[in-house]
């Protein structure tokens, strides 16, 4: 029976259960369940907390799980990734007291506080930088106020909460992270992950394009299909008039309105979209 790791709580957890139960899997309904036992697919759900995931998945205890890019880097674990899932976007940044303007190179032999010591320690080795890196679990923009610290690594979005602690962003990204499907380091991947993996993968495509359907004339086709080519290509059938085509295509979700637009000024009619709900591809 596969063995498979979802998040238990925080900001992927509700987000896992739902490409989960898009993809055909029982999920639990009583958030007190530690196991949900899946006889249909065969499959074992075990929820656990995020951060511990990548080290039951990397031990070998478990033969997969979703977590965030960043938790697995964090962990060190012998684990890697399988497939990115579209959810749990965030993005780590430096960022000091605004006065300092500090560069990438002057991060060196200063205290930098985190809630991520080992992703932030592997992002200076990679950067030959030696600082002290101070693990917290939270709050992490008062460190430097309260003298822990001189800077911070952390998840930033909007930047507000550390323009109000008086701190600036500098330097690139450390690590732009999502939620990963994962599995042990260096391993042949088994028929039932695989299974997995074409199953969540199916949800992926499914929520990133729709089906757009429109009737054409046969003189405007050819610019029509430039603008909706397809994954190969639209699919053509006949209409009972002799001069029109009706046209169905996959498009990306979020370029819909703008196709739409573009088909109904070369003459596109009866044009509609459906939601994908799972596909193989």
């Amino acid at each position: 029976m596969l063995r498979v790791a979802v998040p238990n709580k925080g900001s992927l957890a509700e987000a896992s259960i739902a490409i989960l139960i898009e993809a055909g899997y029982k999920q639990r309904s009583d958030s007190r369940d530690l196991v949900l036992v899946d006889g249909e697919n065969n499959v074992e759900f075990y929820y656990l907390r995020p951060r511990d995931i990548a080290i039951y998945v990397g031990s070998g205890e478990l033969e997969a799980g979703i977590t965030g890019r960043d938790l697995l880097i964090d962990s060190g674990a012998k684990a890697s990734e399988l497939l990115t899932l579209d959810f749990g976007a965030s993005t780590f940044r430096f960022a000091a007291p605004a006065a300092q303007k500090y560069s990438l190179k002057e991060i060196s032999g200063k205290r930098v506080a985190t809630a991520y010591p080992g992703l932030v320690a592997s992002y200076l080795d990679s950067h030959a930088i030696k600082a002290d890196v101070v693990r917290l679990d939270g709050a992490v923009e008062s460190s430097v106020r309260l003298g822990v610290a001189d800077l911070i690594a952390d998840v930033v979005s909007t930047g507000n909460t550390l323009r109000q602690a008086g701190l600036e962003i500098f330097g690139e990204p450390i690590l732009v992270s999502e939620a990963v499907l994962i599995s042990r380091m260096g391993i042949e991947i088994p028929s039932d992950t695989q299974v997995l993996i074409r199953r969540l993968q199916g949800v992926v495509t499914a929520r990133r394009y729709v089906l757009l359907d429109y009737d054409i004339e046969k003189k405007n086709l050819e610019t029509a299909c430039v603008i909706t080519p397809g994954l190969e290509s639209p699919t053509i059938s006949p209409l009972q008039k002799p001069d029109w085509v009706a046209v169905r295509a996959m498009v990306l979700r979020k370029e819909t309105n703008r196709v739409m637009d573009e088909l109904w000024a070369v003459g596109a009619r009866g044009i509609l979209v459906t939601d994908i709900h799972a596909c193989r591809l």
